[in-house]
């Protein structure tokens, strides 16, 4: 049998000033996603992260598990058809069926703790698992992997062997980490699991927005866990037409509405997925035109943000602490990934909530939805 290889811990987000606070559980970032597609095409999946710059590094020995990597992003296509990911998109369609933390502590010691503090345990095979480790229910029923196995401990991916040729952690267009799994929830649901995070791992409610369109609204609760690193924003839709609702129609329940991935660069990471065929959302010119008055002495090309649609914000205090951040186009079913940069600023780019739900929504009244 090949040595297993080692898998760095996930880098430090130098791009803010992370918040910490007392971490029982030892939560230490984001290991994985996990996807999986209905039978047949599990080759959208394979192809669309190609095309946003990761590379196959790891396949499972003996099922269809694939693992694609990008820096210290690791994103899971499961096509194993007997498998918890294979029903989990019989019932979704194309999906995020599952995610992994990282602890610090045994898994099965925190696994104990999740329970005893109500947590709910999915009722599965082990063996129906993309990776050995013990998992509780997550929002919209996914899995929520518990990992110890990183680093210098070990690796979760046992089970998996190298791709012939590929390299075991690949730049790819400039993705660095995760930096939040943003939910979507059913109208009264926020703060059942809101409470459910803080309960289990001691997350903390970091931002509160209340958006509003044209004709449709949201509300948006940021939770983040004592690393300061895995963020979950949880949506609710105030409107049964909104962009929230036209999620939980098609993907037939709660979840994972995106992925947000970090990069140090992000008009090199987003031109490069552009020419690959990488489809983003569009941002109206005047968005650009006023970018000075909003954020003066910004220190961006707005010329390079405009050709890209790559939207601004800063804190309000001292405009000084910056974030720039971009979405694609819906590419899993309706789950879409935003590429993020951040420059000082720790927030999810408040001041372009409005100018973002309202490019949605302008798309959901050309399709006739609104």
């Amino acid at each position: 049998m090949s040595a297993q290889p080692q898998y760095p811990s996930q880098p430090a987000n130098l791009g803010m000033q992370v918040t910490t606070f007392e971490n029982p559980m030892g939560i230490d970032g984001f290991e994985f996603v996990e996807f999986a597609a209905p039978a047949g095409q599990g080759e959208q999946l394979h192809a669309y992260f190609r095309s946003m710059g990761f590379s196959a590094v790891l396949r499972h020995r003996r099922r269809a598990i694939t693992v694609y990597r990008q820096g210290g992003v690791n994103f899971l296509v499961n096509e194993d058809p007997d498998s918890f990911a294979a029903d989990f998109a019989a019932a979704h369609g194309p999906c995020a069926c599952g995610f992994a933390i990282r602890f610090r502590h045994p898994a099965d010691t925190v696994f104990a703790k999740v329970l005893e503090n109500g947590g709910e345990a999915i009722a599965d095979k082990a063996n129906t698992r993309a990776v050995p480790a013990p998992v509780v229910k997550g929002i919209g029923d996914c899995m929520l992997y518990l990992v110890d196995r990183y680093g210098e401990k070990g690796s979760v991916y046992a089970e998996f062997e190298p791709v012939p040729g590929a390299e075991p952690h690949p730049a790819g267009f400039g993705l660095t980490f995760i930096d939040h799994l943003t939910h979507n929830l059913y109208f009264g649901n926020m703060q059942r699991w809101s409470d459910y995070y803080e309960r289990l791992f001691n997350f903390r409610e970091i931002r509160y927005f209340d958006i509003k369109g044209a004709k449709t609204g949201l509300t948006s609760k940021a939770m983040t866990a004592p690393d300061g690193v895995v963020r979950i924003p949880l949506n609710e839709s105030s409107d049964p037409k909104s962009q929230i609702n036209e999620y939980l129609d098609a993907y037939h329940g709660e979840g994972i509405q995106h992925i947000a991935c970090f990069t140090d660069d992000i008009y090199a990471t987003v031109e490069r997925m552009r020419a690959a065929g990488v489809e983003f959302l569009d941002t109206p010119d005047a968005y650009f035109e006023v970018i000075d008055q909003r954020i003066p002495d910004h220190g961006e090309d707005v010329a390079r943000l405009a050709r890209n649609k790559i939207l601004i914000d800063a804190d309000q205090e001292t405009k000084q602490r910056k974030l720039l951040q971009i979405f694609t186009q819906n590419c899993i079913g309706p789950i879409f990934f935003e590429i993020i940069q951040r420059k000082g600023n720790e927030g999810f780019g408040e001041g372009n909530f409005q100018a973002l739900f309202e490019s949605i929504e302008r798309d959901q009244m050309k399709r006739g939805v609104l």
